[in-house]
């Protein structure tokens, strides 16, 4: 009964320095979180961002903080998460290009195992637009003419490899045409080599409305399954025979082996950030709305992503080299 007992002391004597760092530890968050946005300042991803930054950190307690990556078809935060600590204070936004890393560029990391996924938030609404002054007055118009001069044609993107960029690749392989894709790090750029003269033709999110309001641009298209209020004169894709619908969702992650309670404190504080009326008018005013996915949902959609991401860039040849 004695060694028992000595046992029992010394078992608890070992378990007390484990039980104490875990009491004396700080209620997470305890210090100001960083937000990593795939896009530059000013467009609308980073402009509904900061307002659903502001709201988590209301609801956390502490500050949510933007800090811009641009470039890299939007895929350097979900990289800089492989190389952050996996305790909550480094989140990303993982845009569509993320699940097409491993299929076009080498990397030691893999994009549904390396990323702690915390939820979905949103999509874009997409669309093509030309300057006001183009001689391209309706979708007929840009088709023949890219028809008519191969590769001459020029549009710009947000950058190679992300969802406007593929989308327009598809879209040209249905149509049978060839077109110049010029890659931007973001709306903002873009518009301005749009409005400039640079390019014929800019495909992306809805970011361009107000150029589009003041009618310094005209949409020949949008991208999603119905016509969007804001241009109810511009016909969808399918509605001009092509069989496709884009709103790539994008969501918040985490690095891998980030504590599930940690994870399950981010997912319900920016869930309940999404439904703030501060939010969702962000998002209206870029025909966004929101596509929530809870945690093990978000996990599942990454998977399945990948997989159909990886046929999409087979289909369009852009697979890297072996």
């Amino acid at each position: 009964m004695q060694r028992r007992h000595l046992v029992q002391l010394a078992a608890a004597s070992l378990a007390a320095p484990a039980l104490l760092a875990r009491a004396q530890a700080p209620a997470f968050p305890s210090k100001p979180i960083k937000l990593l946005v795939a896009f530059p300042a000013g467009g609308p991803t980073d402009i509904t961002m900061r307002i659903l930054a502001d709201e988590a950190g209301k609801l956390l307690g502490q500050p949510v903080i933007i800090d811009n990556k641009p470039g890299a078809g939007g895929t350097l935060p979900a990289q800089a998460l492989q190389t952050s600590a996996p305790d909550g204070y480094t989140v990303a936004q993982i845009p569509l290009g993320v699940f097409r890393l491993p299929y076009t560029t080498r990397i030691n990391w893999d994009p549904v195992k390396d990323i702690s996924y915390v939820l979905n938030l949103t999509g874009y609404a997409f669309g093509v637009v030309v300057p006001a002054n183009s001689p391209f007055k309706n979708w007929a118009d840009f088709v023949a003419y890219a028809k008519a001069n191969p590769g001459k044609l020029s549009y710009g993107s947000t950058g190679t490899l992300t969802s406007p960029h593929l989308t327009m690749e598809l879209i040209a392989q249905q149509l049978g045409i060839e077109l110049l894709h010029v890659p931007y790090k973001g709306s903002a750029d873009l518009m301005q080599a749009t409005l400039g003269g640079q390019l014929m033709a800019a495909a992306d999110s809805t970011g361009f409305a107000p150029q589009v309001e003041a009618g310094k641009l005209r949409v020949l298209n949008t991208w999603g399954a119905e016509r969007l209020a804001k241009f109810p004169d511009a016909p969808t894709l399918k509605e001009l025979g092509i069989d496709l619908v884009q709103n790539s969702p994008f969501g918040l992650g985490a690095p891998r082996g980030t504590p599930p309670e940690v994870v399950r404190r981010l997912h319900d504080a920016f869930k309940q950030a999404m439904e703030q009326e501060s939010y969702r008018a962000a998002l209206a005013r870029y025909d966004m709305v929101p596509i929530y996915m809870g945690t093990a949902t978000y996990q599942k959609f990454a998977e399945t992503t990948f997989a159909r991401e990886k046929a999409l860039v087979a289909k369009l040849g852009l697979a890297k080299a072996p």
